[in-house]
């Protein structure tokens, strides 16, 4: 591979390389940041422990809150200490936060533009034995859309660790994406992260695969696989799907004139659909949108959930032959 030396990353292939879930860097980032500021406070909706913020709970349980399960007012009750003056991580699952809050997140947090900081966890078909019903599928195209909403999807546990502290130290809303199964920790603590900056981790030039989250990782095998076909795969980390970096898009473009896009999200209204309206006003080009093509996910292992609708190694490598076939 050509990895960008920039970058900062770990052994990909390295059999030591670690791994965690991106739901364990956002509990412990939200730690480190209570111990800096005493001005956070945490609210989870019953899940505590299951969106890690029960680290910050030990720490800190005068500052750490529960709602029980009710999403809305998970909301709306963060809204009102942000308009007190309080910096408000709050945490569920996806499903239901913004799955079930969405309308009390646009009208208590962004309307006021709160300075509120939204985990949503166990996100896409990561989740595996819970089910379509819990594979928050629709949650870029929900958050968005949304005015003033930063939203951010982490692809390891440092990413997401850093991720957290951009969210503690800029205000206004934000939502940061994790997962509840692990992956491999494949960033380093050196690794840039700037919010809506494209991060180009391994240099190609026939064709750009642009990937979040949890499929960075194995569009980066994909990429390795092909170059040992004679195949160059440039591979960049979209972490940031509201604010899109369009010059960063360009030059990705102009590599090999096609970009094809890798999320754990609906096709619709999410990083694909945010790169499609970026470049076809600076440099429209062909664009295939590789994720869940409009259907509900299934029962099963996260692994073996992802590898069913192509979002392991060997479906990316499937898509980028398909796209290099097209003349």
């Amino acid at each position: 591979m050509k990895l960008n030396k920039e970058m900062h990353l770990n052994d990909l292939l390295s059999p030591d390389l670690k791994k965690a879930a991106t739901r364990e860097g956002f509990g412990a980032a939200l730690a480190e940041v209570g111990e800096k500021d005493a001005n956070v406070i945490a609210i989870s909706a019953d899940v505590l422990g299951s969106v890690q913020m029960n680290v910050f709970a030990k720490k800190f349980p005068e500052r750490a809150l529960n709602v029980g399960v009710a999403e809305q007012n998970l909301a709306a009750v963060a809204a009102g200490l942000a308009y007190q003056g309080k910096t408000v991580f709050i945490g569920a699952f996806a499903a239901f936060s913004p799955g079930r809050n969405w309308e009390q997140i646009k009208t208590t947090i962004c309307y006021g533009e709160a300075n509120v900081k939204i985990e949503g966890s166990h996100t896409g078909l990561d989740v595996g034995e819970d089910g379509a019903t819990h594979q928050m599928m629709e949650d870029f195209a929900l958050m968005r859309s949304l005015p003033g909403m930063t939203v951010l999807s982490p692809c390891d546990f440092e990413e997401t660790k850093k991720a957290v502290y951009a969210a503690w130290r800029e205000k206004g809303p934000f939502y940061i994406r994790c997962t509840r199964g692990k992956v491999p920790m494949f960033t380093s603590p050196d690794t840039p992260f700037d919010v809506g900056k494209i991060n180009l981790l391994n240099e190609g030039s026939e064709i750009a695969v642009i990937a979040t989250g949890d499929t960075v990782y194995p569009a980066l095998l994909a990429a390795d696989a092909l170059e040992k076909e004679g195949v160059s795969v440039a591979v960049a980390n979209m972490h940031t799907i509201s604010k899109v970096d369009a010059a960063a898009l360009e030059k990705l473009a102009k590599l090999g004139g096609k970009i094809i896009t890798v999320e754990d999200h609906q096709v619709k209204g999410g990083l694909g659909s945010a790169v499609c309206e970026a470049l076809a006003e600076t440099y429209p080009c062909r664009v295939r949108r590789h994720g869940m093509k409009m259907a509900f996910g299934e029962s099963g292992t996260g692994p073996q959930v992802m590898g069913k609708y192509g979002l392991d190694k060997d479906g990316i490598i499937k898509v980028i032959r398909e796209e290099l076939a097209i003349k």
